[in-house]
């Protein structure tokens, strides 16, 4: 009763205070970075939540709650012009992943930039939109030239099937016009814990495994349809054995 009473009160208390360091760190960038050159802004912007989330990882492992092996992206950090597409089991993912890249051109749903939490911070950074569809590949485009990393999710929402939903075409385009390659991403957890259908208020068991490694780099594409074939095939060998296979169902969620 005490271990579970524990692990409610560490879970809304890590919940509370990223909310509290977004919403302090928004209203700092926005008095500070918004008056600055847009290229510096973005530069800015960018780094610091970098920093931001890093402190808020040694919050999750501090207490307890996360056993992060988040390491293999190091390498990634200083390549220029890489398309990031990992799988998507939860919605810490995006957060977990700008901890390790300074210089990390998000796409998110437009709901998530227009979020009166999240929204603000976003766009500070020169996070892209996924709709319309053509300008977030120009976008994309235009930070892959200039040497960022553009960040996306393939499955295009978090996994409710076994190995990975069904893929949309974003990656493999942008790769195509980019000509950059496709990085592949896998996340492995062992817990459900902020995944598809997870109640908001439920408290998960602790510790969690959260892992990311490095898959294949697929090379630039001149087939938008074999490369998503690859990445798909990918995908499902290398989370084969994933853990999160004992609780994401191979069929859809209904």
């Amino acid at each position: 009763m005490l271990h579970r009473l524990r692990e409610y009160l560490v879970t809304y208390g890590l919940l509370v205070t990223l909310a509290v360091m977004i919403l302090a760190w928004t209203l700092l960038a926005l008095a500070l970075l918004a008056p600055l050159p847009a290229r510096r802004r973005r530069a800015a912007a960018r780094y610091t939540m970098m920093a931001g989330f890093r402190l808020f990882t040694r919050c999750l492992t501090g207490l307890g709650a996360y056993r992060l092996e988040l390491t293999a992206l190091d390498a990634l950090a200083h390549e220029p012009g890489l398309i990031l597409a990992p799988n998507h089991p939860t919605a810490l993912d995006a957060i977990l992943l700008l901890t390790r890249h300074p210089d990390l051109a998000c796409i998110l749903k437009p709901a998530l930039l227009g979020h009166p939490l999240l929204g603000a911070g976003a766009r500070l950074a020169g996070f892209i939109s996924s709709e319309p569809p053509r300008r977030m590949v120009r976008v994309a485009l235009a930070e892959l030239e200039r040497g960022a990393a553009v960040l996306l999710f393939p499955e295009g929402t978090r996994t409710a099937r076994s190995p990975v939903n069904a893929l949309t075409a974003s990656a493999a385009v942008i790769a195509k016009h980019a000509h950059a390659p496709i990085q592949v991403l896998i996340i492995e957890t062992d817990s459900p814990y902020l995944g598809k259908g997870w109640p908001p208020l439920k408290a998960p068991r602790l510790p969690i495994l959260y892992r990311v490694r490095l898959g294949r780099r697929i090379p630039a594409p001149d087939d938008v349809t074999e490369c998503t074939r690859q990445l798909e095939r990918e995908y499902a060998a290398e989370l084969a054995a994933a853990p999160q296979r004992a609780w994401i169902p191979p069929e859809a969620l209904r």
